[in-house]
């Protein structure tokens, strides 16, 4: 016996982990089903409610049909009690002989079961059957007829105080059946001495009309459920389904399909609905289409200007060279005018560079030409380039490259621009302070930082630097000459790799600006190797700057400011 229940213990034991995930997983899938479906939901609802609602009208209901069989029950007992009891009064009377006593009581208690048989009124056959027991002498007294043992003690007392009173109590017989009777008393007063009468009623007949009420209750409030969550699946189904078809009609017009429309069916609440989505829908996608006109137009028109101005600049340049080869024939402002109108040209034909660059960057016929190379060459070309700048606004370029070979599929033409026009664009703010360009890559990214320490960048303005033709402030001579239009192109570039270039700034601290490419394309990277936020970025009075990952930075100790 023991090793079974050993065993037993063991397999539950097993089991027991297995259950518990089951358990789980099932909570999962209902806790999913109940955020995603709305059907799902209402019918849950609907099944949850109602079966509280036919929980307590079905216990109301039992409640009452209960106390109505009770109460009707106990009337008919006491009027039966009361008819016993006469009978009782007359073979009892005189009774005098104490060694007579429990003779009389058991002639007396045969009188009554025989006649119990005879009719004695509706009252009597409104209770029922009785069992009667007669005693005397108080509780401890031997003298009785019946089964005074099933008489509670406390009603017994009750009775012996001249009161006719009745109780419930259920007692378990010799073969283990526990039965319920419905046990009136009342005394016997024709007598010389103390008697009481018991009848003990059963109350198997009332106990089975409650059992069949419940469970009539119980399978009409399980149908009941069963036909009002179909109905509540059925009209919740009658809302979704228009409500699931605009959904999937939002997301294919939201992907592109602009000509996509709800069916408008009935002149309801939903076909409603139905009628101010298309009407919403046909606004977005007639401004959309005016959008997309206007911005061709644009980038046409910036394409054709750029390709105009290239013949008269042309003629200008070639007139300009011929000025700048002769100026020391010059006087001295002349020769002076003649440097600073080959230095515009040049600019301007920057500038029209620039702008064709974007206008086809727009216009999304840019090609990525990429190929496996080092990235460090790419950094140290880009380096050179400036070097002549840097020499002249006296700021020292610091180059932190990785020893082996950083190999990744890049364009190389786009890498090296955008490098560049970091550079410039730090060397520029650097207010003569060094500038840092620093490589590392990881298994899937290749990170470029360019560090300064001049005049870094306002809250708020690390989302602005790639704007076209924003500057942090107008005022300040540039001695690059820029355009105003690198690091918008480079931002371009970026994204054209499948990359980031991100910045993040504090006043008065410098700035960094973060390239982040894949080193194959194609291949997304989670994190970038090196951080946005440098390790020396400052930190004072409680207020830390935070670089995020999508070109924005936001100061802690000004946001609290305006919030304040």
């Amino acid at each position: 016996m023991k090793r079974r229940v050993l065993a037993f213990v063991r397999a539950v034991l097993r089991l027991a982990p297995r259950a518990g995930a089951y358990a789980r997983g099932r909570a999962i899938a209902f806790g999913v089903l109940w955020r995603r479906s709305l059907q799902f939901k209402v019918t849950v609802s609907t099944l949850a409610l109602s079966s509280a609602v036919g929980l307590v009208l079905g216990m109301v209901l039992q409640n009452q049909i209960t106390q109505r069989l009770t109460d009707t029950k106990r009337q008919a007992a006491v009027a039966q009690t009361l008819q016993v009891v006469r009978t009782a009064e007359n073979e009892l009377v005189g009774i005098s002989d104490q060694d007579a006593l429990a003779d009389r009581l058991q002639n007396a208690l045969k009188k009554i079961t025989s006649s119990s048989s005879e009719d004695q009124g509706t009252a009597a056959s409104a209770a029922g059957a009785f069992e009667p027991v007669l005693t005397a002498g108080g509780v401890d007294s031997t003298d009785s007829a019946g089964p005074i043992t099933k008489v509670p003690d406390g009603l017994q007392r009750f009775v012996e105080n001249n009161q006719v009173a009745w109780q419930i109590n259920t007692d378990t017989d010799a073969d283990g059946t526990r039965t319920t009777h419905l046990i009136v008393g009342a005394p016997v007063t024709s007598t010389g001495r103390p008697i009481q009468l018991y009848l003990l009623f059963p109350m198997t007949a009332e106990q089975s009309t409650v059992q069949t009420v419940q469970n009539t209750l119980l399978v009409g409030g399980l149908v009941l459920l069963a036909l009002l969550a179909g109905i509540a699946n059925l009209v919740t189904r009658q809302v979704v389904r228009p409500v699931r078809q605009a959904a999937a009609a939002a997301a294919r017009f939201a992907g592109g399909e602009l000509d996509e429309r709800l069916p408008v069916t009935g002149e309801d609440d939903l076909s409603k609905l139905a009628v101010s989505y298309n009407e919403m829908a046909a606004s977005i996608q007639h401004q959309i289409r005016q959008l997309e006109e206007f911005g061709t137009l644009q980038r046409r028109f910036t394409s054709d200007v750029s390709h105009e101005l290239r013949t008269p600049l042309t003629t200008v340049r070639m007139a300009a060279d011929v000025l700048h080869a002769s100026r020391e024939q010059f006087p001295a402002g002349l020769a002076r005018s003649t440097e600073l109108l080959v230095d515009e040209l040049d600019r301007f034909e920057a500038l029209l560079g620039d702008l064709l660059e974007i206008s086809r960057l727009d216009a999304g016929v840019e090609e990525l030409a990429a190929e496996f190379i080092d990235v460090s060459s790419i950094a140290r070309r880009a380096v050179e380039q400036v070097r002549v700048i840097a020499g002249n606004a006296e700021t020292e370029i610091e180059l932190e490259l990785p020893e082996e070979e950083t190999l990744a599929e890049i364009d190389a033409r786009r890498v090296e621009r955008i490098l560049r026009n970091l550079l410039a664009n730090a060397v520029d703010h650097s207010e003569g302070n060094p500038v840092r360009l620093t490589l590392a890559a990881n298994e899937h990214a290749v990170a470029i930082t360019v560090r300064d320490h001049g005049v870094g960048l306002r809250p708020g303005e690390a989302d602005l630097v790639f704007n076209r033709f924003w500057r942090a402030d107008p005022s300040r001579n540039r001695r690059t000459g820029g355009t105003g239009l690198g690091l918008a192109i480079s931002h371009e570039d970026a994204r054209l790799h499948g990359g980031q270039l991100e910045a993040w700034g504090a006043p008065g601290h410098g700035a960094c600006f973060r390239l982040t490419l894949p080193r194959k394309q194609g291949e997304p990277f989670e994190e970038s190797p090196l951080p946005l936020v440098p390790d020396d970025a400052p930190a004072t009075n409680g207020h830390l700057q935070i670089g995020l990952p999508t070109e924005y930075t936001i100061t802690i100790g000004e946001m609290r400011k305006e919030d304040a």
